[in-house]
């Protein structure tokens, strides 16, 4: 009987921190209040972004920040930001608002472990250390690599377009078109766009 009041109390007691740790936060009003939020360095985060002209930047703090430039600030006020954290990783959406006229940009610890997922636009990643998994559907996509020789593993494609990666001495156009080296290095990146230009730089 002890045993199970004792059980019980402890589960009431770490359910409010379970909670904590997946709390979901919102946020809209971007062009005049950006939204920021607390982020370890070398954690694991998952982006899903609506098309338009993105840039996801990495930087030597502890935070996430996204900002949005538009030309039209009231509507882009439509733009809506969701972000969840939990143990050692997070996921951040970013959805609504005008599609033209609209530039939003993301900044990142610089050593995060990055999955991104994007339906169409142009999408650019700079200054990150660390894992990249990165799909855009239509579009354009530039990815800073920084230095090739910090990979173990390197795949990149289009289904139809271009795709260059000078730091790997490989220049592709046509359908179809591929490439993937195996290094010495720590870190994986995955890049692909559907229909559209791919650049590794």
């Amino acid at each position: 009987m002890h045993n199970t009041v004792r059980f019980l109390a402890l589960a009431i007691l770490s359910a409010p921190l379970v909670l904590a740790q997946s709390k979901k936060i919102e946020a809209t009003d971007l062009p005049s209040h950006p939204f920021q939020v607390a982020f370890p360095p070398g954690n694991q985060l998952k982006m899903y972004l609506r098309s338009g002209d993105f840039r996801v930047i990495g930087r030597e703090d502890d935070k996430i920040t996204v900002r949005v430039e538009a030309k039209d600030p009231e509507k882009a006020k439509e733009i809506k930001v969701r972000f969840q954290k939990f143990d050692h990783s997070a996921e951040l959406s970013i959805s609504g608002g005008p599609k033209n006229g609209v530039q939003i940009t993301v900044e990142i610890p610089r050593s995060t472990g990055l999955f991104v997922r994007m339906p169409a636009g142009q999408l650019e990643l700079s200054d990150i250390t660390g894992d990249k998994n990165v799909q855009l559907h239509a579009g354009e996509l530039i990815v800073g690599v920084g230095n090739p020789a910090d990979y173990s593993h390197v795949e990149a494609s289009v289904t139809t377009g271009g795709l260059e990666a000078a730091p790997f001495g490989e220049s592709h156009g046509g359908l179809f078109r591929s490439f993937h080296k195996e290094g010495n290095g720590k870190y994986k990146l995955y890049a692909h766009v559907g229909a559209g230009d791919l650049t590794l730089r």
